[in-house]
């Protein structure tokens, strides 16, 4: 059982997720890294850091929804696509050995790290383009909106900026339309993953506990004061972050391998 410290560690990182997915987006960057600091074993961290971060979801999309509704003819294929990849991912991760999950780790940390550095550039080439009035849904978009769940039911970071810049490769349609449907597939994917996972036997309950509060609180708070803060300095600190925390999951690896 987690002491009163660590569950309080666990769910300041869960508001300060929340807040800063209200910025920028990158939050799992901060409370995935300290679960696992806390000690919980990176697939269970993962798990739970997927389970806790839900409420935070719903309540972008359900503040986006006037702008879904803008934009949702058509978009069903996604949602199946959404669901049917976070499922997916969910399932690789619950089968997941647990060293093949932490050799991986540091990768798709410094991904998502990457992700979120380019996430201005991805934006500006991708919705710059030009593209045909009306573009729908095809069979590129249903494939890259189900690989990119298929990652982030399986390890979730920089999902968000992942889902966008495969939105805006084929939809014709403005970033607030972009994004809300962004933040409407992001639901879909981390709901499913994360009712996959409660019956996986692998979630830490006082920790997605203490998470569930901190994220939602966060998340209030920075829909509050999104427009008081400069992303780019928040992003920085979580860029900083997650690379850092790859090269300790680096060097983690390469101890064992002198050991072994």
């Amino acid at each position: 059982m987690p002491s009163p410290l660590e569950l309080a560690l666990a769910g300041a990182a869960a508001f300060g997720a929340g807040l800063v997915n209200a910025f920028a987006g990158g939050g799992t960057l901060i409370s995935f890294p300290t679960l696992v600091a806390l000690g919980v074993p990176p697939i269970v961290a993962n798990v739970t850091n997927t389970v806790a971060l839900c409420p935070g979801y719903l309540g972008a999309s359900i503040a986006q929804r006037k702008a879904l509704v803008e934009e949702g003819r058509g978009l069903a294929a996604l949602f199946v696509a959404a669901a049917v990849g976070g499922l997916a991912g969910a399932g690789l991760l619950v089968v997941s050995p647990e060293a093949l999950f932490r050799g991986l780790v540091p990768w798709l940390l410094l991904l998502a790290a990457a992700l979120l550095a380019t996430q201005d550039t991805l934006r500006r080439r991708l919705l710059g383009e030009p593209k045909p009035d009306g573009a729908r849904v095809s069979v590129g978009l249903v494939a890259g909106v189900f690989f990119g769940s298929i990652y982030g039911g399986y390890f979730g970071a920089g999902l968000g900026i992942l889902i966008l810049a495969v939105l805006g490769l084929w939809l014709h349609a403005p970033l607030p339309r972009l994004n809300a449907v962004k933040q409407a597939l992001s639901l879909v994917v981390n709901v499913l993953a994360a009712l996959a996972f409660v019956f996986s036997g692998k979630v830490a309950w006082p920790y997605a506990g203490a998470m569930v509060v901190g994220s939602l609180v966060g998340g209030h708070v920075g829909g509050k004061l999104s427009g008081r803060v400069n992303p780019r300095v928040l992003r920085v600190a979580i860029i900083v972050v997650a690379v850092g925390m790859a090269i300790r999951f680096f060097l983690r690896a390469y101890s064992a391998l002198h050991l072994d």
